[in-house]
């Protein structure tokens, strides 16, 4: 099937499912059916706006040939079919990019995960700060950020720390945030000004349903403990922290950071489900993308993708090797520039697989 008729049956489908939708009355369907639609409506604007203008371009041409025509109107036309002919391929490019297939995880919420690497206490001060980024990030999206779990050091920093980012396509746009996160920078506690080279690494992972992975309650072992370290003091009094171990994976998870024992212990399973689902969609991916030679979207945790240089005040992202000069106004979670990037590189490259 080639791209018009291709395009020429999505809008079909479109004008089917809203004569569908005009005539059930099945509240489930009704949800689907409209979801669906909603997905489509990019495509099938640009996509009638695209077929119109083919149909102008034939309908100019022959008016330019048409010799019963005067020369006003001839050039008229003349005009309309090279002003189409060059707006026809960027709406022609657009289109091709709005039917690049989905993640369907892409409009999920996100467990994000950062956790402190190699430089000790330097690593853990620079995972707190990128904790923080995340934060407000998802502040200037109008996302809701909430802490499951906090690792502190005696010094401020974090070993770990996970938190829910709760908005429309949160995970379509922080997906590109996997990975390590190096920093460049002299230690407060560095006597000589010598800069050190520290890390940290950031999952984000999307946020599982109870219906995308089935846990068998037997699987699961149990505890719960008092709650300690920093977030955790008020509840100190009672054995409120849960820890759940899944076995047959080994997949363990803990919450403290409520009051309540039951809020807790359903956070732990939220979180359980996500880390088992997210399993299930890096092996998918790894068989995916085994002839891949570029993986921008691929959420490789073990890749270097940043390196914050402080003395330089400068940002660089190795995998689109862009550089930008405002790591104050990054560090406090000025991000779009990376992640437009980020996301038009990952569509060419998907563009190009086609």
């Amino acid at each position: 099937m080639d791209f018009e008729q291709k395009l020429t049956s999505i809008l079909a489908h479109y004008d089917e499912l809203n004569k569908q939708l005009a005539e059930t009355m099945d509240t489930a369907e009704i949800i689907k059916m409209s979801k669906e639609l909603k997905s489509m409506e990019d495509v099938v604007r640009v996509g009638g706006d695209y077929l119109k203008a083919k149909q102008g371009l034939t309908d100019a041409e022959q008016m330019m040939n048409d010799n019963s025509l005067d020369a006003e109107m001839k050039q008229m036309a003349t005009d309309e079919y090279y002003s189409l002919k060059e707006k026809l391929p960027d709406m022609e490019r657009q289109i091709q990019l709005l039917l690049i297939p989905k993640d369907e995880a892409d409009e999920r919420n996100v467990i994000l995960e950062v956790r402190a690497g190699t430089g000790g206490e330097e690593a853990a001060l620079f995972a707190e700060e990128l904790f923080r980024m995340y934060e407000h990030y998802a502040a200037s999206k109008g996302w809701r950020f909430e802490v499951l779990s906090l690792n502190a050091t005696g010094l401020g920093g974090y070993k770990e720390a996970v938190a829910q980012i709760s908005g429309d396509g949160a995970f379509g746009r922080l997906k590109y945030e996997s990975g390590v996160h190096r920093v460049q920078r002299v230690p407060e506690t560095e006597s000589g000004g010598r800069v050190h080279t520290s890390a940290a690494t950031v999952a984000v992972l999307p946020e599982a349903q109870e219906v995308d992975v089935q846990i068998n309650p037997d699987d699961l072992e149990i505890t719960t403990c008092r709650a300690s370290g920093a977030g955790g003091q008020h509840v100190n009094k009672t054995d409120s922290a849960i820890r759940i171990v899944h076995k047959p994976t080994g997949v363990a998870v803990e919450c403290q950071e409520e009051r309540s024992q039951f809020k807790n212990k359903d956070k732990a399973m939220m979180r359980l489900r996500t880390l088992l689902y997210d399993m299930q969609r890096q092996k998918l991916d790894a068989e995916r993308a085994s002839d891949r030679k570029n993986q921008v979207g691929s959420g490789d945790r073990s890749e270097r993708i940043r390196t914050y240089n402080f003395p330089q005040g400068r940002v660089t992202d190795h995998r689109i090797n862009k550089t930008v000069y405002q790591l104050p106004a990054v560090m406090e979670g000025d991000l779009d520039e990376f992640i437009e990037a980020l996301i038009t590189e990952d569509q060419m490259n998907k563009l190009a697989e086609a």
